[in-house]
């Protein structure tokens, strides 16, 4: 059979642990027997990180910014325990955010729906897909405990000197202060981003916030996500048959464990990394969670929502066998190549990225699955295969 070709490359992102030893697998048995995979390969294991001084990572995204799409293989975010274990030079930052930060993206995260793993919310019946505006507020707050009676102020100096002053509170003993910011660039970037995406779905999007409190902060959202709205995408909207939603956030969550799901649900930055999580957790699985990150500028890297699988790399280590879930890291392969068929005009990696999916999804269905899975199916009997062994039953799939 002759491969299917490319014209352009994808930007390859490898990883760490687990991850890394999938990412190989799939690319051996899923990918490389079918196309002529054309890619612009950047190694961002930790080692490696480490032994650039990050600056793979950076490269890595510039070359996003040349090609358009990349696929990132999970990797890990070194703490104080890594420090030690992989003996770096530094606490090096998370690739994410820094690739995040160079392509100025939002991250929208949908969970893969799959016969035989039903959501904890009954009436659920399509993906949720979570765009969070990754920027700003808590995450890059100021904080200060206050040991005793005083008065905390809000002050906006000028660049000419001249100052403005809020009171936040007048304190008559101990307590603590945040103070939290973001910056209207940002916020219309997070806007476009996911008008962008809504189109490219042709899903509904909902965006909320808390403005009724929150009457400058929050609202300043509201009103930018409205001006860009009825500015540059209304009519699109309307011909595509789609529908822009503003609610409050509490209302939010109402009407979303109500649903059917089939929309795209914006949060700012507390609310989709807490809403995130919930959304995966009730569909069934972190590990059946596409995450792609989505530039305004036309930038688009597909990754795993989950992490490196520390736990099960140091049993691989050790000889003993794994049964790890690689059903989110296909999907980014697929996503990445969908999308590069789609920029190039190359409707045979379109149909493949369609294949591959269709044979992940027909193989758990058909009661093959990881040992994950197969402890929350509702399928009679599922037959538990290992990390390899899952990959190959997806392959003679997709091979038929």
């Amino acid at each position: 059979m002759s491969k299917i070709q490319m014209t352009e490359p994808i930007v390859e992102m490898d990883g760490d642990e687990m991850t890394r030893i999938l990412w190989k697998m799939i690319k051996d048995e899923l990918l490389m027997p079918f196309i002529d995979l054309k890619t612009d390969y950047y190694d961002l294991g930790l080692e490696y990180r480490n032994e650039t001084n990050d600056q793979v990572t950076i490269d890595s995204a510039n070359a996003t910014k040349k090609y358009k799409v990349a696929v990132k293989c999970a990797t890990i975010t070194p703490n104080a325990a890594r420090m030690t274990e992989y003996n770096l030079k530094e606490m090096w930052k998370s690739p994410n955010g820094t690739i995040r930060a160079i392509l100025d993206g939002t991250v929208f995260r949908t969970p893969i729906v799959v016969e035989g793993i039903e959501p904890c919310v009954k009436n659920w019946k399509r993906p949720i897909t979570i765009a969070r505006h990754a920027y700003g507020d808590v995450y890059k707050g100021s904080e200060m405990k206050i040991p005793e009676a005083g008065k905390v102020e809000l002050v906006y100096t000028k660049e000419d000197g001249t100052q403005e002053r809020e009171l936040i509170h007048q304190f008559t003993g101990a307590g603590i202060v945040q103070g939290m910011h973001n910056v209207e660039e940002s916020i219309e970037s997070f806007a476009r981003s996911c008008f962008n995406y809504a189109l490219d779905i042709k899903q509904d999007l909902w965006f909320a916030t808390k403005d009724t409190i929150s009457k400058k902060y929050d609202h300043t959202f509201k009103d930018i996500f409205q001006e860009i709205f009825d500015a540059e995408y209304k009519e699109k909207f309307a011909e595509a048959g789609i529908e822009y939603f503003y609610t409050l956030i509490d209302d939010a969550v109402a009407r979303v464990m109500k649903s059917e799901g089939g929309y795209i649900w914006a949060c700012k930055n507390y609310d989709g990394d807490v809403m995130s999580d919930m959304v995966s957790s009730a569909f069934g699985s972190l590990a059946m969670m596409t995450s792609v990150l989505v530039s305004p500028h036309g930038y688009y890297e597909y990754e795993a929502a989950h992490g490196t699988v520390q736990r099960h790399y140091y049993k691989y280590l050790k000889g003993e066998e794994t049964s790890t879930n690689s059903v989110a890291t296909i999907f980014a392969w697929t996503g990445a190549l969908r999308k590069r068929g789609e920029l190039d005009g190359n409707q045979e990696l379109m149909e493949f990225a369609d294949k591959l999916e269709k044979a992940t999804i027909d193989t758990i269905e058909e009661g093959k699955m990881t040992k994950d899975l197969a402890l929350i199916t509702s399928l009679p009997n599922p037959v538990v295969l290992n990390s390899e062994a899952f990959i190959k039953a997806i392959a003679e799939k997709l091979d038929k």
